[in-house]
């Protein structure tokens, strides 16, 4: 059961791929223009309708469900109540029907989770968390409810924090981290990008690829060897904005960069790590990214430069 947010549409393809159009169900709260709906199931649903969900649920024998509703970092500053219901009360909503239903279910935590107390170099997969954001107050909020779900009602629920997600398809969807995905956009069409980020902010990074197989193999894993049943950390690489810039340059060699600092998003951004510590989700399921900055920057150039000419 697919949904919203930023990763969403991309796993939805990717699990039809593996499982087959039939046995994957998309949904959201909007019906999209695109093969979500052309090339298999597609629910329009509000993830704060629970009666909904557990009709959808029920009706398609659905037995593994991805929860993935959320308004991200930066916009959920702008409308910090719709955040508290999408991200937090939506989940409720899912998980009563994932426990009702003997469901395993997937939550997509994020690096938000943490704030300014928080250790910012190999930020342990413990550790202090008190986030500044709505956003993260609301994910790791769902943190400890997901726990609670398997600890009271053994509930299969898995998942990860997220650091930022950089996609050739995807558009931003809101977050501090846009961009790094934006940039590789402008250096194509402008060979100029104006970073909202200041130089010397680093922040962890994956390839959507990767994100999505982090998705798939942590739900495939043995739960026997998981010691978390949910919220790994997970990264690929950390970056600043200028070391993305200077690996772009590599192949854009008239590309250049300059700054117009978002006070809020730099706030947000100052408050997450410089870089995490995975090893957990290495040592329990086997957690290996395939790309790094050099490969994510050339794939990303190919595809975006493709894309913009059709």
């Amino acid at each position: 059961m697919g949904a919203s947010g930023q990763i969403g549409s991309e796993l939805v393809l990717k699990l039809r791929s593996i499982y087959g159009n039939s046995n994957v169900i998309a949904s959201d709260i909007k019906m999209p223009k695109s093969e979500l709906s052309e090339d298999g199931i597609f629910e329009k649903h509000d993830c704060l309708d629970g009666d909904k969900t557990m009709d959808i649920v029920r009706r398609h024998k659905i037995k593994l469900i991805y929860n993935l509703p959320a308004l991200l970092s930066f916009n959920a500053e702008k409308t910090p109540q719709d955040a508290f219901n999408i991200n937090l009360i939506g989940l409720r909503n899912t998980l009563e029907v994932a426990r009702i239903e003997k469901s395993a279910m997937f939550f997509p935590s994020t690096i938000g989770v943490f704030g300014a107390s928080t250790p910012k170099v190999n930020t342990p997969q413990e550790t202090i968390t008190r986030p500044k954001t709505m956003y993260g107050v609301t994910k790791f909020a769902g943190e400890l409810l997901c726990d609670y779900y398997h600890n009271r009602f053994n509930l299969d629920i898995r998942g990860v924090r997220f650091p930022g997600i950089i996609s050739n398809k995807t558009k931003p969807g809101g977050g501090t981290t846009d961009y790094a995905i934006d940039i590789f956009y402008e250096a194509i069409k402008n060979k100029h990008f104006k970073s909202y980020i200041k130089a010397g902010t680093f922040l962890d990074m994956v390839y959507m690829p990767d994100a999505i197989k982090a998705c798939i193999d942590i739900m495939e894993a043995n739960p026997d060897k998981l010691t978390y049943r949910n919220s790994f950390n997970i990264t690929s690489m950390s970056l600043d904005v200028e070391t993305i810039a200077k690996e772009i340059k590599k192949h854009i060699a008239d590309f250049n960069l300059s700054y117009d600092i978002d006070p809020v998003r730099q706030s947000i951004a100052e408050s997450w790590p410089d870089n995490i510590d995975d090893n957990a989700a290495r040592e329990q399921w086997a957690w290996s990214p395939d790309y790094d900055l050099e490969s994510m920057t050339k794939d990303m150039l190919s595809k975006i430069e493709l894309k913009l000419c059709h």
